[in-house]
C-alpha cells in the first residue's frame, strides 16, 4: 500500500458527483470514479462505496422530466432504479476485475445491536474477500421512522460500522467554505478543521448551502463528519469532479476540506452507541451535567430537567447540554415516560416514585460516550453541578 496511508475507506458519492452536473447520470463520470476506486482495491486498500443515485437512475428509465415530490413516488423511482444502478456498477468494476455486492441498510440496522453486528459481519466478509460493497440505504421500504434521510450522515454510520480510517465525502464544492461561494464572492474554502468543537460560524455557513439534487446539502456532510472524526476516522469534503480526486484523498494530499480525528479508534461497544441515536431523542441536563460525565460519572436523574421524543429502556439517546450543545450518546435505562416521573429526583428516590428500579443510573458510564470533552469545557464551573448530588463511582 505504499502511498497510501489508510487501510480501509468509506466513499461516498452524491447524486451531483454521479451527474456531472447534468440532469441525467453520468456515464464517463462514473467510469472515472469506478477506475480510482478499483486502482485502491489493487493497491491492497479496503473499500465501501456509498451510493446516491437509484432515484436518479429510475427517473431516467420512466422518462421523467423532474423529481417527483412523495415518498411513495420517490420509493417507487428507487425500486425501479436501484437495480439498474447495480448492473451499472457491476459492469464497470467488472472491466477492472472487481466484483460487487449490494448492501441495502435503514436506521433499524444501526439501532438494534443484533442488526449491528449482522450487518458489520456481512460487510467485514465482503472486504476479506476483496468484494467491494455498494451501499445505499433501503429507500423503497424505509418508513420515516427507520430512514436515515440522506446519504452524508449514512456513509458516516457505515465507516463508523466498519471502523474505517478514512471516510472521502465527494460533492459539486471544492469543499466547505466559510460561507455558501455561489452568493458570497468572499467566501473562503476551509482547507482544515482541527479544533475539538466544530465553530458555531462553520455550522451557519453550512447551513446556508443545500444541494440542488440530492437530500443533503453541507449541513448533513459536516454533521457526518463530526461525527466519525469523534469515532477515530479522518473526513474529507471534496469535489468528486476533480481529476484523480479519490487518489488524491486517498493519499492524505491537501485537497478539499479535512476533518482531522479528534479521537483515538473507538471500541465497537462505543461505535455501535454513537451510530444507534435516532436522531429524535434525547435528555436535556443541568448546565453542570457535562462536568460530571467528564469526570467519569453516571447520567443520574437527579441531573436530567426535560425529555424529547419516546424511546424505550435499552434505546439509545443523546444528552444535551440546555444551551443546545450535544454532550454525549448512550444506552438509557428507563422509559420515556419513566424518567419524565424521576427527573430532577434522587437515585434513592426512584423505586418509591415508579415502584421498581432498574438502577441508579439513567445511563450508566459505561454505556456513555461523550461528544464533548474540552479542557474548557472541563473547567467551565467549579461548582459541584446537580448531577453530582449523588457520587459518580455509584453503579
Amino acid at each position: 500500500m505504499t502511498g497510501y496511508p489508510y487501510r480501509r475507506i468509506v466513499v461516498k458519492c452524491g447524486t451531483s458527483s454521479l451527474t456531472a452536473g447534468t440532469p441525467n447520470l453520468s456515464l464517463p463520470r462514473i467510469v472515472d470514479l469506478v477506475r480510482q476506486m478499483a486502482h485502491l482495491a489493487d493497491a491492497g486498500l479496503q473499500v465501501l462505496l456509498v451510493s446516491s443515485g437509484a432515484i436518479m437512475a429510475g427517473r431516467e428509465q420512466l422518462g421523467f422530466p423532474t423529481l417527483p415530490k412523495g415518498i411513495p413516488k420517490r420509493q417507487m423511482l428507487a425500486s425501479i432504479g436501484q437495480p439498474r444502478l447495480m448492473s451499472l456498477y457491476a459492469q464497470l468494476f467488472g472491466i477492472y476485475g472487481r466484483s460487487v455486492s449490494q448492501v441495502l441498510l435503514t436506521r433499524h440496522d444501526f439501532q438494534h445491536r443484533r442488526s449491528y453486528l449482522n450487518a458489520r459481519n456481512t460487510l467485514t466478509a465482503l472486504l476479506d474477500h476483496a468484494v467491494i460493497p455498494v451501499i445505499n440505504e433501503n429507500d423503497t421500504t424505509a418508513t420515516e421512522e427507520i430512514r436515515v434521510g440522506d446519504n452524508d450522515n449514512l456513509s458516516a454510520m457505515v465507516a463508523n460500522l466498519v471502523d474505517a480510517d478514512l471516510l472521502a465525502m465527494l460533492t459539486d464544492q471544492p469543499g466547505l467554505f466559510t460561507a455558501d461561494p455561489r452568493s458570497s464572492p468572499s467566501a473562503r474554502l476551509l482547507t482544515e478543521i482541527r479544533e475539538a468543537e466544530i465553530p458555531a460560524e462553520v455550522w451557519a455557513a453550512a447551513g446556508t448551502t443545500a444541494g440542488a439534487l440530492g437530500t443533503g446539502g453541507m449541513l448533513t456532510k459536516l454533521q457526518a463528519a463530526d461525527l466519525v472524526r469523534r469515532s477515530g476516522t479522518t473526513t474529507v469534503i471534496a469535489r468528486g469532479s476533480d481529476q484523480d480526486i479519490i487518489l488524491r484523498i486517498a493519499r492524505a494530499e491537501a485537497v478539499g476540506t479535512r476533518f482531522a480525528a479528534v479521537a483515538s479508534a473507538l471500541e465497537s461497544r462505543k461505535r455501535f452507541i454513537i451510530s444507534g441515536w435516532n436522531g429524535k431523542c434525547r435528555i436535556e441536563v443541568d448546565p453542570g451535567v457535562g462536568r460530571a460525565l467528564m469526570n467519569g460519572g453516571s447520567l443520574l436523574p437527579v441531573g436530567v430537567v426535560n425529555i424529547v421524543g419516546e424511546f424505550d429502556r435499552g434505546d439509545t439517546v443523546a444528552v444535551f447540554a440546555c444551551d443546545g450543545r450535544e454532550l454525549a450518546r448512550g444506552v438509557v435505562n428507563y422509559h420515556a415516560d419513566e424518567l419524565a416521573r424521576i427527573r430532577g429526583k434522587r437515585s434513592d428516590q426512584i423505586e418509591s416514585t415508579l415502584g421498581y428500579a432498574y438502577g441508579d443510573e439513567v445511563i450508566h458510564r459505561s454505556q456513555l460516550v461523550l461528544l464533548r470533552n474540552t479542557a474548557a469545557e472541563q473547567a467551565e464551573t467549579t461548582q459541584p453541578p446537580p448531577g453530582e448530588a449523588e457520587p459518580p463511582t455509584r453503579g
